[in-house]
């Protein structure tokens, strides 16, 4: 297999925005949506769930989204994508990983980096139920890696037209170190309190093989996976888990026309997570840019008009592989 390419991003960061952190917190501050959705409930396999949020289009390709780690519909880089596509014409739907939609799931398997059977099952119904529609898709974050996680396992198998993944955590060990660093230590504060706030709320009356008793005492992530995401999911523990579930490893295996977006100062990782050019197969680019946050990159020249760069470069890489 080729090597994929490496190559510089052109995005132009607001000059208001400087540092990752003002990147990465400006849309979670001050972007709202009103776009409106249609829910569907998408049964699985096991006896689980996951729900799924619609546009109104009825025609034109399926764009499936993937959120990030306690994301859901209202996170904003989500529900600016959907706007996008909405006003292109095309079909958008964000699938909610397990427990994200706001209602519990009922067996103890939980979401995770590196869980793919929730998407395969996804992309292999939408395939059935629009037979001869383009379906393409883009991960954000976490989204990003479990999605390029299953591009690769499936290689050639995927009916996806192509991909996207947004500042994607491609090595799990190196992100959990740096946001027990410095001021990402924030991040890893407000996402762990979601986290555990679900894990309290699930088990409250209910028998598990997890102590929520000593939740208080797994204030990192390194931690709280190890207790509590590796045993629900049937790791032998947190560096199994990482070990498995990071994408990284995955990069070389893929065979749909795929396009990476990554900033050096995403204050959720360090450099040492970026693929280079011997990690990614010939139908991968990644493009970098120096600044840009985490999943943020908002332009503009003028804070009272910010422009969310992210939405036309995904739809722009979309349109180009579907015509």
């Amino acid at each position: 297999m080729l090597p994929g390419q490496i190559v510089p991003s052109s995005f132009d960061p607001a000059w208001w925005l400087p540092g990752p952190h003002l990147q990465t917190l400006w849309p979670y501050l001050f972007r709202r949506s009103s776009l409106k959705y249609k829910n569907q409930r998408l049964e699985l396999p096991d006896g689980d769930f996951v729900d799924l949020c619609w546009n109104s289009n009825k025609t034109g390709p399926i764009v499936v989204i993937f959120h990030g780690l306690e994301g859901s519909i209202n996170s904003p880089y989500a529900a600016g994508l959907m706007a996008a596509i909405e006003k292109v014409g095309w079909r958008a739907v964000l699938m909610h990983f397990r427990g994200c939609s706001g209602v519990t799931n009922r067996l103890d398997t939980s979401y995770h980096s590196g869980h793919t059977d929730d998407i395969r099952y996804l992309i292999d119904y939408l395939f059935k139920e629009f037979p001869n529609t383009p379906i393409v898709g883009v991960g954000f974050s976490l989204g990003g890696n479990a999605f390029l996680k299953y591009l690769g396992e499936d290689e050639s198998n995927t009916p996806i037209s192509a991909a996207v993944g947004i500042s994607v955590p491609y090595l799990l060990n190196v992100c959990s170190l740096k946001l027990s660093s410095g001021l990402s230590k924030f991040y890893q504060w407000h996402l762990l309190k979601s986290l555990k706030t679900k894990v309290i709320h699930k088990y409250s009356n209910r028998q598990s093989n997890i102590d929520i008793s000593k939740l208080d005492e797994l204030d990192t992530f390194y931690k709280f996976d190890d207790k509590i995401t590796s045993l629900l999911n049937g790791f032998s523990g947190v560096d199994d888990y990482y070990s498995q579930a990071s994408s990284k490893q995955y990069l070389p295996m893929i065979k749909v026309p795929t396009l990476l977006i990554h900033a050096r100062n995403d204050p959720f990782m360090t450099q040492e997570v970026l693929p280079q050019q011997k990690d990614i197969s010939n139908f991968v680019t990644l493009e970098i840019a120096d600044k840009g946050g985490h999943v943020g990159f908002v332009s503009g020249k003028v804070p009272w008009k910010p422009e969310y760069w992210l939405e036309k470069r995904i739809l722009d890489f979309i349109k180009s592989k579907l015509t």
